[in-house]
């Protein structure tokens, strides 16, 4: 099943790369690919792997008038960052593979919550089935038993993997890392997915805790150099510049939380918040705590 997955990624990697190919362009690449033997792909089994592709991946792989074969986006249903995150893992493994380069020569960053639980999860959300688990929360002096969780979706945020749902118990939405779990196992039972998605749950949150508070604008000075790198890589999807000659005024529709305040923190005095005024209040009250901490050596850090 690998073998055949990495076969399907090859194709919409080779069509995304080079746009529309005739079977023959096709043939001359696969030749030269590491999962073939030299020989060319045979069309029954490229009409096999086109009809698995668009199963597995949403990607309609559509043929012109004249002969040329593309990824037709006006009707595929794939969400492109996920396209986009698969691709690039099997463009970078196959560098790595089809390079001379010693392996500990590349250094990437470890996601252990990944490799134990996230293949359940992921085939749960795909039968609509119910989840049992323990977890061990980093507030809770004892881990929960018997959890019983509705799960809508997975998202990976700073090296963890997070599934996001319905607690059977409770109702309610509830967010829980992957490497706090242990004992989970499939409830045989089927459950209605709920119109819960990623796109609307992370619409206006930085991180993933959720929150009930009113969406705001937030304003947020950078220096032309910190303008730079939020170009390249918007902070937030919302974002809109306003640009001035010694700085940028950044604008964004955010609810306020942890995440938010930890985020801009980490940008130092690269950045200032100007707006809005509770925003202000979290980020000065976090740097003021921190700063009294190295005033005095008998604080301890806040629980």
């Amino acid at each position: 099943m690998k073998e055949l997955i990495n076969r399907y990624v090859w194709i919409v990697d080779v069509l995304n790369r080079y746009g529309r190919l005739t079977r023959e362009d096709i043939n001359d690449l696969w030749r030269k690919s590491p999962l073939s033997n030299g020989d060319p792909m045979p069309a029954r089994t490229f009409y096999h792997y086109r009809r698995a592709i668009e199963e597995n991946f949403q990607l309609e792989i559509a043929c012109d008038a004249s002969g040329h074969y593309y990824i037709d986006e006006t009707e595929s249903n794939a969400n492109p960052m996920v396209t986009n995150w698969l691709l690039e893992s099997y463009s970078v493994n196959n560098a790595i593979k089809g390079s001379s380069i010693p392996h500990d020569r590349v250094s990437v960053e470890d996601v252990p919550s990944a490799r134990e639980f996230l293949p359940l999860v992921l085939a749960a959300i795909g039968d609509r089935h119910k989840l049992s688990f323990t977890y061990a929360g980093f507030s809770k002096s004892r881990p929960e038993k018997d959890i019983r969780f509705l799960p809508c979706f997975v998202k990976r945020y700073k090296q963890r993997w997070y599934m996001i749902g319905i607690r059977e118990q409770s109702g309610d939405v509830r967010t829980y890392a992957l490497d706090r779990v242990s004992q989970m196992s499939v409830v045989n039972e089927e459950f209605e997915m709920p119109q819960l998605k990623p796109e609307t749950f992370f619409e206006n949150l930085i991180g993933i805790t959720a929150s009930k508070a009113d969406v705001r604008t937030v304003k947020i000075m950078t220096t032309p150099i910190q303008a730079k790198y939020f170009r390249a890589l918007p902070f937030h999807h919302t974002q809109q510049e306003a640009l001035h000659d010694r700085y940028s005024i950044f604008t964004y529709r955010l609810k306020l939380n942890y995440e938010l305040v930890h985020e801009i923190l980490s940008y130092g005095d690269a950045l200032k918040v100007l707006a809005p005024r509770e925003l202000q209040l979290m980020v000065q009250t976090q740097l003021e705590n921190t700063l009294k901490m190295y005033e005095n050596p008998d604080l301890i850090p806040r629980q």
